[in-house]
């Protein structure tokens, strides 16, 4: 008997902890933050306090209710051993964005995670160049221990003899002794990391016989999986069938055939359906960029490596010399680690006009790049036609160091949805205004009495499959049960799939 209930994810995009169970035992399919429920309660400098451990998650149900957590996360006025424990065996991680890994460093340290090397690679970067966040410190975490004065506090281990604790990590294919030192190495000053134990998914035992695939999607390692066991489970993870991979994700589709259970996102089925590709958005964004004069600055989601290489890829078609921020190097440099690719061959990396550097920066990335590829804002300003600049509106401060008088602004990232947003794109349009930028994406227009962003298409793609594109899914594996999850219009299924199974958080389905 085959039993797979959704904790998290059934109708909203992102948060996916979904467990699948044989024989009283099981993994979770992911196990993500859910933005949507954190906002109902948190903001930008309102958000959940570390000192209390999993107190805030669990007293908010932000996370699922049981007994299936790190120890030294729960304060001494929390017991969660009125939950219920399950069996997990493993965590089968999709890919390295928030929604699917951010409450993952909650998990009993005991529970290892299944991954491709290039997420497992992406997962301990992002660690690295970050402040660790009680959730999101998934490639190792520092232990908390209870305060002396008050035990209901909870504060990191900082003794001299203290290490970062690595997790256990099952790779889903073979791994190299760079992405093992990687794993291993430490760029915090404080403390070094202990080592988890490392194989691959062929030297495990899990409930199922797990098979992974790599898909297409906006982020480098997205993987979907197939479990057997007494049924067959297809999970999707997020994927695509318009980028330069498609091809992994029909692979993936031929596969999974035999699924009984088909877990399948449906980010795209409240939006109206569009064509696009990676293709056209090279397209566009080459023609955009050909016509510049001045500096050229691109904005793309972070860590879409795909949309970067289409950008490097156009400013070596006009000339012009791609320039990146330190963190995406280092994130580039730990891909390498995991499939050999130098993605930071013939680019330059933007040195910030900074008082404090930290650790990743002026040792370990200065080791792995030659110091004539950083460029100072300077030497960008006296040479501006023979840049392109990946900046977000983050980066926007730099500007008032290169001094640009004129330049192009290509967006290449998804829409705004929520009003929040859309004053970041004011804000951002401010900035554009001081410098004399041509805006390419998208324009400020008055709407409802404001002024509101309206996005151009064909400069982005989505990392996300269309409806059509879901349908062609659907059918060609030909599930006996269709269960959404990663959308907030699962009813699209069942008004479109007669066999589809709507799940709310905390149901399950028994096959």
């Amino acid at each position: 008997m085959t039993k797979v209930r959704v904790y998290d994810g059934a109708e909203t995009i992102g948060g996916n902890k979904i467990y699948v169970e044989e024989n009283k035992k099981g993994v979770f399919l992911d196990f993500g933050m859910n933005f949507a429920k954190y906002k109902v309660y948190y903001q930008e400098f309102l958000f959940d306090r570390s000192a209390r451990g999993i107190y805030d998650h669990i007293s908010l149900e932000l996370i699922p209710r049981l007994n299936i957590y790190r120890k030294d996360l729960i304060p001494s006025d929390l017991d969660i051993s009125i939950f219920p424990s399950l069996n997990v065996e493993a965590v089968l991680l999709s890919h390295a964005h928030m929604d699917h890994f951010g409450n993952m460093g909650l998990l009993d340290e005991n529970i290892p995670i299944i991954a491709s090397p290039s997420t497992l690679m992406l997962l301990k970067a992002i660690l690295d160049t970050s402040s660790a966040k009680v959730g999101s410190d998934v490639a190792y975490f520092s232990e908390r221990l209870p305060d002396d004065k008050d035990d209901r506090v909870l504060k990191a281990d900082r003794r001299k003899l203290s290490k970062y604790k690595g997790r256990n990590f099952i790779c889903t294919k073979g791994f190299s002794e760079p992405f093992k030192e990687f794993i291993l190495t430490s760029v915090k000053k404080q403390k070094q990391i202990e080592a988890g134990h490392i194989c691959t998914i062929d030297d495990c035992s899990t409930p199922f016989e797990i098979k992974a695939f790599e898909v297409d999607h906006s982020i480098y390692g997205s993987t979907a999986y197939i479990l057997e066991g007494d049924s067959t489970i297809a999970y999707t993870g997020d994927f695509r069938l318009h980028g330069k991979r498609a091809e992994k994700s029909r692979k993936f589709i031929n596969e999974a055939k035999n699924a009984s259970i088909l877990i399948i996102e449906g980010t795209r089925t409240s939006r109206k359906d569009i064509n696009e590709s990676e293709e056209m958005v090279f397209r566009n964004c080459l023609e955009a960029v050909e016509e510049s004069k001045g500096l050229v600055i691109a904005d793309f989601s972070a860590r879409n490596f795909e949309r970067l290489e289409t950008f490097k890829e156009i400013a070596s078609k006009v000339g012009r010399t791609l320039i990146i921020s330190a963190k995406d190097a280092y994130l580039l440099k730990a891909l390498e680690k995991a499939d050999g690719v130098d993605r930071t061959k013939d680019i330059l990396i933007y040195k910030e006009l900074k008082a404090v550097r930290y650790n990743w920066e002026k040792e370990y990335l200065k080791k792995e790049i030659n110091e004539t590829a950083f460029i100072d804002p300077t030497r960008i300003s006296s040479e501006q036609d023979k840049y392109l600049l990946c900046f977000s509106l983050y980066d926007m401060k730099h500007l008032l160091d290169i001094r640009p008088e004129y330049g192009t602004y290509v967006y290449s990232s998804s829409e705004a949805f929520e009003e929040e947003s859309e004053y970041d794109f004011i804000r951002l349009s401010k900035w554009l205004e001081a410098f004399n930028f041509k805006i390419y994406g998208y324009e400020i227009l008055e709407q409802e009495g404001r002024d509101k962003p309206n996005f151009i298409k064909g400069y982005h793609a989505s990392g996300h499959v269309s409806q059509n594109e879901i349908r062609w899914a659907i059918e060609t594996i030909d599930p006996d049960v269709i269960i959404p999850v990663h959308t907030q219009n699962p009813e699209w299924f069942a008004n479109n799939f007669y066999n589809t199974v709507l799940l709310k958080d905390g149901q399950t389905h028994t096959l």
